[in-house]
């Protein structure tokens, strides 16, 4: 008889998705590097027994250890605003899609998780502080849209491995020398980084046919000149 039978199909997926989490929280708080992340990741999705899992996160401390409680305060926190803003955030999305957009609050650093997964970034009516807004993208086998307004700077980087960091359509961002700046970098495997510059509320197709139009009358003008 095995000393550690298998876990019944459910068992196990639970447990998957608990040591992946705390995969995710372990390399958004900097305990593993980018590499030792990816490598735990997918061993993580290839193991098939309770020990398999234990060990790969035996040497990494528990959400409830390595989160200090709140403590408890009869106030409401206050609202964040653009000169008090986080250090850094997570966007994980593993087999599920993510997005933020609408009126929302970066973090000066944001780390993006993407297994399988997709997420959207939409920064037309974030509240980007001046200066430097990063984003650290690590996406396998998933996706990541990066939608920003005319006027920010975007200075976009990283590794694709079988996949791909580009500008979709639209001209780079018309900016000022003192104008924010979003920064992209990461890692890419068999997956999709793309940055568009586009107008508040207007989708894909509008931006499309409003660029058609605007190389239209930028040919009239020519001819006519």
């Amino acid at each position: 008889m095995a000393d550690n039978p298998p876990l019944p199909g459910p068992a196990l997926a639970e447990k998957r998705e608990m040591t992946i989490q705390l995969l995710i929280d372990s390399f958004a708080s900097d305990r593993l590097s980018v590499e030792d992340f990816e490598a735990r990741l997918d061993r993580a999705h290839q193991a098939h027994d309770l020990p398999a899992l234990e060990n790969l996160v035996s040497d990494l401390p528990t959400k409830a250890e390595s989160v200090a409680p709140a403590p408890l305060t009869r106030q409401r926190p206050p609202a964040p605003r653009p000169e008090n803003i986080r250090e850094s955030q997570v966007v994980a999305a593993v087999m599920a899609g993510v997005e933020r957009k609408g009126p929302w609050t970066p973090a000066l650093k944001t780390r993006v998780l993407s297994f399988m997964g997709s997420t959207v970034l939409d920064f037309r009516e974030a509240h980007i502080s001046s200066g430097v807004t990063e984003v650290e993208a690590f996406v396998m086998m998933g996706s990541v849209e990066i939608i920003v307004p005319p006027g920010v700077a975007v200075d976009s980087s990283g590794i694709a491995i079988m996949g791909a960091f580009e500008h979709g359509p639209g001209p780079p961002a018309d900016s000022a020398a003192d104008a924010p700046v979003i920064r992209i970098g990461g890692l890419v495997f068999m997956a999709s980084v793309e940055v568009h510059v586009r107008l508040p509320g207007e989708s894909a197709r509008d931006t499309k046919r409003r660029l058609r139009e605007e190389r239209k009358r930028l040919r009239g003008g020519t001819k006519k000149d």
